[in-house]
């Protein structure tokens, strides 16, 4: 396929949704720190993180995805080294480490391995799409799987060893699971997380505790922010304060706006109607995900675009569910729109290998 062929076929759609959630994102971030100095420089550095980001997404877009195939043990096995490396030189340096600083940016290992762990397990799905479905085949996928979850859990970060686990299991059953195993499955998942929260950090446990047993004199911590949330949605009502008018944002009642809590950010200042046309433009950037992968021309496109609109969906869901407090604090990004170049590098290349499947797929009528 030459080149012209390729940007015919390009989801100019899909771009469109991620560059105009994207430049809304910087634009959220400006009004959520306004007035901290400390937090000043954040604005700039997102604009290059958005930048850089659609960069290497047009250059994904622009390979064949079969070049990634080939290409997907070498991935994964650099980021389990990059995971071993965080954390052997985290307990080494600082107790606990999550990122590497190459002095101009910093780098999260665990956000690239998203992605490294859809294309390995696309891969295989995709080469074992004739084989028994039965333990052994689950099994060899959860080893892959497993192979980043123990080191991303070692850090310790829980919410994203949780994302890796919904990749895996959601390209399991896309991929054929038997209904007898679902079963097993949804016994052993509830009976593990049981038997999980006595091993967790103490703080993962408050969070879950703090989710059950309210605490309403709090003052700090996460009911406190989770608290200020839900009044700061409250009080955007139906169209909101105006662009940085919110007095939740703005005087800063609502903690760690610019990340975690951004989607109460935007509710306060844009309304119901504004968080309504955001969820309604990362809603269309999932099913396109899923559009795509449908129109795929083999197994392998099909699964990468699958796994990369799960990635999205459950970031999505959890990050909302967060704000309107339905489920625990985790710290996942809202896509495109929360603060962070890892986090937001990740995606967009998720979606340029999204739009490379649909580049050398046939053309979606809309």
């Amino acid at each position: 396929m030459n080149r012209r062929q390729i940007w015919r076929h390009f989801d100019y759609w899909l771009f469109g949704a991620v560059v105009l959630l994207s430049v809304f994102g910087i634009a959220m971030i400006r009004s959520a720190i306004a007035g901290n100095e400390l937090l000043a420089g954040l604005v700039m550095r997102q604009a290059i993180y958005v930048g850089i980001g659609l960069v290497f997404m047009l250059l994904v877009a622009s390979m064949d995805y079969h070049f990634w195939e080939s290409l997907s043990r070498t991935i994964y096995i650099i980021t389990v080294i990059a995971l071993i490396g965080i954390y052997i030189l985290g307990e080494a340096l600082f107790g606990s480490a999550r990122w590497f600083d190459t002095g101009v940016i910093f780098i999260q290992p665990s956000e690239i391995a998203k992605i490294a762990l859809v294309m390995i397990l696309a891969n295989y799905f995709a080469k074992t799409v004739d084989d028994e479905r039965n333990l052994v085949w689950v099994g060899k996928s959860f080893l892959l799987a497993l192979g980043v979850i123990v080191w991303i859990l070692l850090q310790p970060n829980l919410s994203m060893s949780i994302v890796m686990l919904v990749i895996w299991f959601s390209m399991l059953w896309i991929s054929g699971l038997p209904a007898k195993l679902q079963a097993l499955f949804a016994i052993g998942g509830l009976g593990a997380v049981v038997a999980a929260f006595p091993f967790l950090e103490n703080y993962q446990q408050q969070r879950i505790l703090d989710f059950i047993i309210k605490d309403e004199n709090a003052r700090h911590g996460n009911t406190y922010n989770v608290e200020q949330a839900l009044i700061t949605i409250g009080s955007g009502g139906w169209f909101g304060m105006g662009y940085g008018q919110g007095t939740q944002v703005q005087l800063h009642f609502l903690r760690v706006r610019h990340t975690d809590f951004i989607f109460s950010a935007i509710a306060e200042e844009f309304g119901f109607i504004g968080t309504i046309l955001i969820i309604g433009l990362l809603v269309f950037i999932i099913l396109r995900c899923f559009r795509v992968a449908q129109n795929a021309h083999d197994r392998f496109g099909a699964m990468l675009a699958y796994g990369v609109g799960v990635i999205m969906f459950f970031q999505t869901a959890v990050n909302i569910g967060v704000n309107l407090n339905l489920i625990p604090v985790t710290g996942l990004t809202l896509p495109f729109v929360s603060y962070g170049g890892s986090s937001l590098i990740s995606l967009v290349l998720g979606i340029g290998l999204v739009e490379s499947v649909a580049a050398y797929s046939k053309p979606l009528e809309f």
